[in-house]
């Protein structure tokens, strides 16, 4: 019996061309790290229209080629967790060119960075107040009664419980990864915020610090997260765009703002763990949230791999809301990719505005003042929203003064 014979030289001969290729990856990789990287995100200009404490409203710039512009206009809210600069992170990669390109005209609310003055602001402050302020002020500018609205994760909570208290104001609701319904356990996150101590942290570090927040996502998927995107980036560093890309995920990643306190302390106890929303046992400002009231068309989409919101928590909405014109999208992908991924963006943001310009049907334009000169009712409408917004700071004031 012969005995087999070991290829000492081809098994010399490939390690040699293996050692040759990493030496050339390696060569380049320096040349790709040490040069210029173009990661800026968020370059699609706009204009800051209207400001309140932190709070700002982009208005982005219509492109003149856009074709079929839309008659209403489109909010969109993201949430505080993060920043909205995700819809805009590079130019093959942006909702918000997509929407501009499909004649939409866009506003979307710029959270800002919470201080710790913003530690008694609750949800009814973002809701009733910021997010209104925002809608009234696009409709008087444009003259209408109603805007179209875009809910995205936390935010798109904050929108359906706007929309369902404020029918009257809202033309179309367009929700996406919105969590409505919290009674899963389906992702590590519902079950950490169920049993959250949402005082002793607010006790401890008034708002919630941002880098806790990252470090509590990171650490849901810590092998994904925390390794394998790391191990994904040593073995793609000889590739400019991978590399431009991967940096400019990281910058949004981090570049996260604090949750003020009695927002965050509210989110978990009444949603997390009473799930009030779906039930609509929810009350903001003293009114009840009724989701019945929410009678505009709504479209909803959720990831089916979404660890953060599952499809659990965000498939009820429609059933659960009084319209007759909803539709639910369910995407193969996960809480991010729904808006960055190169294959979702083919289907998303034109999705959604093809959805749009289906239900653009312009209702009875409202009249617009004379410049310089505010109705009887604008004027009694100023004088209420400030007397609202004293009598919600002397209450918070009086409730919260001596926990923190």
């Amino acid at each position: 019996m012969t005995q087999t014979k070991i290829p000492v030289d081809l098994i010399l001969e490939s390690l040699a061309q293996d050692a040759e290729k990493a030496q050339k990856r390696v060569s380049k990789a320096s040349d790709v790290l040490l040069g210029p990287l173009h990661s800026d995100l968020a370059k699609t200009p706009y204009d800051i229209v209207y400001e309140e404490d932190r709070v700002k409203l982009k208005h982005y710039f219509r492109p003149e080629t856009a074709e079929n512009k839309l008659k209403i206009p489109l909010l969109v809210v993201y949430a505080l967790i993060n920043r909205e600069t995700m819809l805009d992170l590079q130019p093959d990669r942006s909702v918000v060119q997509t929407f501009l390109h499909n004649g939409i005209d866009l506003y979307m609310v710029d959270w800002g960075y919470p201080t710790r003055k913003d530690r008694f602001l609750t949800i009814d402050d973002h809701v009733n107040g910021y997010i209104n302020n925002a809608v009234d002020f696009i409709r008087k500018k444009h003259g209408i009664p109603k805007i179209n609205l875009m809910g995205i994760c936390m935010g798109g909570s904050f929108c359906v419980m706007y929309s369902s208290l404020h029918p009257e104001k809202i033309k179309n609701l367009v929700t996406t990864v919105t969590p409505s319904s919290f009674d899963t356990d389906k992702g590590l996150l519902h079950v950490w915020m169920k049993n959250l101590d949402a005082d002793k942290m607010i006790k401890t570090f008034g708002n919630i610090p941002a880098d806790l927040m990252n470090l509590g996502f990171l650490l849901l998927n810590p092998a994904r997260l925390m390794i394998d995107k790391y191990v994904g980036f040593l073995e793609n560093m000889d590739n400019k765009d991978f590399v431009e890309n991967f940096v400019r995920m990281e910058r949004w990643i981090f570049d996260s703002p604090d949750v003020p306190a009695e927002t965050f302390r509210q989110f978990i106890d009444d949603c997390y763990k009473k799930n009030l929303l779906i039930q609509n046992k929810m009350y903001l400002g003293g009114k009840r949230v009724d989701l019945k009231k929410l009678n505009m068309p709504l479209l909803n989409f959720y990831g089916k791999f979404d660890h953060l919101v599952p499809p659990e928590a965000c498939d009820q909405l429609t059933k659960a809301v009084g319209s007759k014109d909803v539709e639910d999208i369910c995407l193969e992908t996960g809480h991010i990719g729904i808006y960055v991924s190169s294959k979702y963006q083919r289907e998303f943001a034109p999705k959604i505005a093809q959805w749009l310009k289906a239900r653009d049907e312009e209702d009875t334009p409202v009249q617009k003042e004379q410049p310089g000169r505010k109705s009887k009712a604008q004027k009694q409408a100023v004088a209420s929203k400030a007397t609202n917004k004293a009598k919600r700071n002397s209450e918070r004031a009086n409730k919260n003064s001596p926990s923190i």
